[in-house]
C-alpha cells in the first residue's frame, strides 16, 4: 500500500479537494470552497493546509462566523444541494458563533461542513485560552453544543480518525434523506500531527444524486387514495427543487388537472403564471390555495416537512375524510400526522404515480374552483402591491416595486420578520430557485450573507436582498465581504423603526405595544440609524429613497453599478396584506389583568377547536 505522510489538516483539505459532482453533464468540485476566520484553534493547522490547496479549494474570509455559515448554507440551497461549502473557525466564541447557522442547516435539511477548532487532545496545556471546562466530565468541550443540531458529529482526537469521519461526512452531506450539517470538531494539536495516509484515500470521488423509488405497497396505497380523489391538492415543498423535479411536477399537475400550492421552501416549483399554481399555502398563504386546502380530500405533500406555517398549525385541512400522502425521501417526514407514506425521491415518485394513475383527472368542478380562486387572488395581490403616494408605503408596495423593476431577472433573498409572509403571498417567481427564503428557522441576519452565498452559486444572476431594519442591524458585516469579493448585490432595507412583525403579533394576541418598535422600547433618546452612511462605510453604494417611484428608478440604476448597492426606504410598521393568510397557533395567556388579553384568549380557544389535523 502506497502512503503519503501528511498532517491531519493536510489530509482533510486534500480529501475535500478531490470530491466531485456532475451537474448538467459537467464534472466539477462538490465543494465550492471554504469560509474561514482563523484563530489559535485553526490558523496553524487548517490554515496552513488550506494555503497548500488555495487553487483547488479556494478559501474565503468573512467578518462573522455565523455569517460564514449562512453564506455556505445559501450556496448549497441555491445549488439545489448538489454543491456545498465548508466553514472553519477557531475554538471558543468563533466556534459557538456558528451554532445558529448549524441549526438553520439542520432544520432546512441543507448540507454544510462545519470545522470548528477544539481543545488539545493531549490535554497538556489545559485549560487553554477560550476552553470551556466541565467540572464533572473531562471530555466535554464547547463544541458539544453542535451535537443536537448536526446530522453527524465527530471529534477528531487522533490523525487517522479523519479517514472514517470524512467518509461518513460525505455520505450524510450527499444523502437525500439524511442531508444536513456535519460537524467535525478538530482538536488543535491533532490538526498538526502527521500520519501515513493511504494514497487511495485521496482518489477522486464523484458523488451523484441517489433517487430511491417507492415500495410497491406504499405506491399501491397512494394510488388507491388518489384515483378516488374528488378534491385533490398537491403541496410542493423544497424537495421538488432539490430533486430537480419541477418539470415532472408541471407535467404531473397538467396531466391530472391537480392544483398545486407551494411552501416557502417549495415556492418557484411552478412558474407563478402557471394556471394550476395556486401560490403559497398556510399561515402566509393565498386565498386560492387555502380555500382548496380546507376542502381537499387527498393532499399529495411532495418534499415538505409539513411545519405549522404550511398546515395552519394543523387547522387548515378541514375535510374529516382527508388523506395525506407523504412523498418524501425521509420517512420521518413522510409519516407525519398519520400520512400514507411514500418514501421516494420526488422526481421518481411523481413519475411512478403518474404511470399508475393513467387517465385520471380531477373533476372539472374542482378545477373550475381553483381557476376562479386564482383569478380572485391575483386581483387582491395586484391591489396590495400597487404603487401609491402614501407617506409610508407598506411592505407589499415595496415588494411590488422590486417585482416590477427586477422580478423577471432576479433571485430574491429574505429570511425573517414580516417580509417572508408578504413575499410568500405576493412574489411572482418565474424560474426554479429564483425565490430564496430561509423560513425553516426564520433566522434574523441570514439575509445579507445569504445573498452573498446565492451570488457565489449564481454569479451571472441578479440577486436582490430584501431585509428589515431589525435584521440589518443584527448582521450587516458581509456587505463589506461582497465588496471585497466583487460580488455585487442589490440590498433593499425596509426601515419600520423596530420589529414591526412581532409588534403586530403582540397586538393580535392582546398584548400592549411593548419592546418591539423603537417608540415602545425603554430609551433616553430615540434611535435614528443612518443606514445609508453605515452601508457606505462598508464600501457599498447607498441611497435613501422617498417614494415607491423613486425606489423603482433607483433599482433600475443599481443593476448598472459596479458593486453592491444598498437602498433604504421608510415603511409602515402596522400595515400588512389582509387578503389571504390563515390562523396560526400562538398560545395566549389563560389569565391576565388586561381585558385585551382575555378577549384574545377567548378567540384563541375557539380557534384551536379547528385543529382537525390532530383528530
Amino acid at each position: 500500500m502506497t502512503t503519503i505522510r501528511l498532517t491531519m489538516a493536510q489530509a482533510l483539505t486534500r480529501f475535500l479537494s478531490r470530491q466531485m459532482t456532475v451537474i448538467g453533464g459537467q464534472k466539477m468540485p462538490i465543494f465550492g470552497g471554504v469560509w474561514a476566520i482563523f484563530g489559535h484553534g485553526n490558523v496553524a493547522g487548517v490554515g496552513e493546509a488550506l494555503y497548500q490547496h488555495r487553487d483547488t479549494l479556494p478559501t474565503f474570509r468573512a467578518h462573522n462566523e455565523q455569517a460564514m455559515g449562512h453564506a455556505a448554507i445559501a450556496f448549497a440551497k441555491a445549488s439545489f444541494r448538489r454543491r456545498m461549502m465548508a466553514v472553519t473557525s477557531s475554538i471558543g466564541p468563533g466556534a459557538t458563533n456558528m451554532v445558529t447557522a448549524c441549526a438553520l442547516a439542520h432544520v432546512n435539511r441543507l448540507p454544510v461542513l462545519f470545522l470548528p477548532g477544539d481543545v488539545f487532545a493531549n490535554r497538556h496545556p489545559d485549560p487553554v485560552l477560550q476552553q470551556v471546562e466541565d467540572f464533572g466530565d473531562g471530555t466535554v468541550t464547547a463544541n458539544d453544543v453542535f451535537r443536537p443540531v448536526s446530522r453527524y458529529f465527530d471529534r477528531i482526537t487522533r490523525p487517522e480518525q479523519i479517514m472514517p469521519a470524512l467518509q461518513r461526512a460525505m455520505a450524510v452531506l450527499t444523502d437525500p434523506a439524511d442531508c444536513g450539517p456535519v460537524t467535525l470538531s478538530l482538536c488543535q494539536d491533532v490538526q498538526a500531527e502527521a500520519y501515513d495516509y493511504p494514497e487511495s484515500f485521496f482518489a477522486e470521488t464523484v458523488w451523484t444524486s441517489r433517487r430511491p423509488r417507492p415500495s410497491e405497497d406504499e405506491l399501491a396505497a397512494a394510488l388507491s387514495a388518489l384515483s378516488k380523489a374528488e378534491k385533490p391538492l398537491i403541496i410542493a415543498g423544497g424537495g421538488v427543487l432539490y430533486s430537480g423535479a419541477t418539470e415532472t411536477l408541471r407535467a404531473f399537475a397538467e396531466a391530472h388537472r391537480i392544483p398545486v400550492a407551494e411552501t416557502q421552501a417549495g415556492k418557484s416549483s411552478l412558474p407563478a403564471d402557471h394556471p394550476l399554481n395556486m401560490g403559497s399555502i398556510g399561515v402566509t398563504g393565498t386565498s386560492a390555495a387555502n380555500e382548496l386546502a380546507e376542502e381537499a380530500d387527498v393532499i399529495l405533500a411532495v418534499g415538505t416537512r409539513l411545519q405549522d406555517f404550511t398546515t395552519g398549525s394543523w387547522a387548515l385541512f378541514q375535510n374529516h375524510h382527508k388523506a395525506i400522502i407523504g412523498l418524501n425521501t425521509q420517512p420521518f417526514d413522510a409519516t407525519k400526522h398519520r400520512a400514507l407514506p411514500l418514501v421516494a425521491d420526488a422526481l421518481a415518485g411523481l413519475k411512478e404515480i403518474a404511470l399508475g394513475l393513467g387517465s385520471y383527472a380531477a373533476p372539472d368542478r374542482w378545477t373550475k374552483k381553483a381557476e376562479d380562486g386564482r383569478a380572485n387572488w391575483f386581483k387582491a395581490a395586484d391591489k396590495a402591491t400597487a404603487a401609491t403616494n402614501a407617506a409610508l408605503p407598506s411592505d407589499a408596495q415595496v415588494i411590488g416595486a422590486v417585482q416590477r423593476s427586477l422580478g423577471d431577472n432576479a433571485t430574491v433573498v429574505c429570511a425573517a420578520g414580516g417580509l417572508p409572509g408578504e413575499l410568500h403571498k405576493l412574489w411572482q417567481a418565474g424560474r426554479p430557485g429564483s425565490y430564496h427564503l430561509e423560513y425553516g428557522y426564520s433566522t434574523m441576519g441570514y439575509e445579507i450573507p445569504g445573498g452573498l452565498g446565492v451570488k457565489m452559486a449564481k454569479p451571472a444572476e441578479e440577486v436582490v436582498v430584501m431585509v428589515g431594519d431589525g435584521s440589518y442591524l443584527m448582521m450587516n458585516s458581509e456587505i463589506a465581504t461582497s465588496v471585497m469579493l466583487g460580488l455585487r448585490l442589490t440590498i433593499v432595507v425596509l426601515d419600520n423603526a423596530g420589529y414591526g412583525c412581532i409588534n403586530r403579533l403582540q397586538m393580535a394576541t392582546g398584548g400592549a405595544n411593548f419592546n418591539n418598535l423603537f417608540k415602545d422600547v425603554r430609551h433616553e433618546v430615540m434611535p435614528a440609524v443612518d443606514f445609508v452612511a453605515h452601508a457606505a462605510s462598508l464600501g457599498a453604494l447607498a441611497a435613501k429613497v422617498a417614494s415607491i417611484a423613486d425606489l423603482e428608478t433607483a433599482l433600475g440604476d443599481a443593476v448598472k453599478n459596479d458593486r453592491t448597492t444598498v437602498l433604504v426606504i421608510d415603511t409602515d410598521p402596522l400595515v400588512t396584506t389582509e387578503a389571504g393568510g390563515h390562523w396560526w397557533d400562538v398560545a395566549v395567556p389563560e389569565v391576565s389583568p388586561r381585558w385585551q388579553v382575555n378577549a384574545a384568549r377567548e378567540e384563541y380557544e375557539k380557534a384551536i377547536e379547528a385543529q382537525r389535523g390532530l383528530d
